[in-house]
């Protein structure tokens, strides 16, 4: 399995009246996060747009385990928990500066297309992009 990480150094305009990290902004490093992984393995979200085909999210899950303030570094760890060949879905660990995990998460993704919004197979359209996501995955644990 890879995991692409990348650190941020937390915003003022990231941080709430209590002096946190207001939680929407756990998605938008999520994103980070997923763009991370996905350039990493050598694709790009922009080429998929350029063909018409965009990439929604279908459910994000987000679980905050300890606080994350301003002037703090955060390192983003993305995976890819499953795929498909259709669906994704991404694994994230956001981490503060002490090692802690200050959030984890989910998102899930299809592949549409944009006049439409309708499904397509990442492994027909993008077989480069399917095989990569098969090799760099979660694989499931032997029971």
């Amino acid at each position: 399995m890879f995991i692409a990480e990348n650190e941020i150094e937390v915003r003022y305009a990231e941080t709430d009246q209590m002096g946190v990290v207001y939680h929407a902004n756990y998605l938008i490093w999520m994103e980070l996060g997923r763009t991370k992984l996905i350039n990493d393995l050598g694709f790009y979200y922009a080429d998929m747009e350029a063909d018409g085909i965009l990439s929604p999210v279908m459910d994000i899950q987000a679980s905050y385990k300890t606080p994350v303030r301003y002037g703090d570094k955060v390192k983003i760890k993305t995976w890819i928990e499953k795929y498909d060949g259709l669906r994704v879905v991404y694994g994230y660990e956001i981490v503060n500066g002490k090692n802690e995990v200050a959030a984890t998460g989910l998102s899930s993704h299809v592949c549409v297309k944009k006049e439409s919004f309708r499904p397509i197979s990442i492994k027909r359209m993008y077989p480069e992009w399917h095989e990569a996501y098969e090799k760099n995955k979660k694989q499931d644990e032997l029971v």
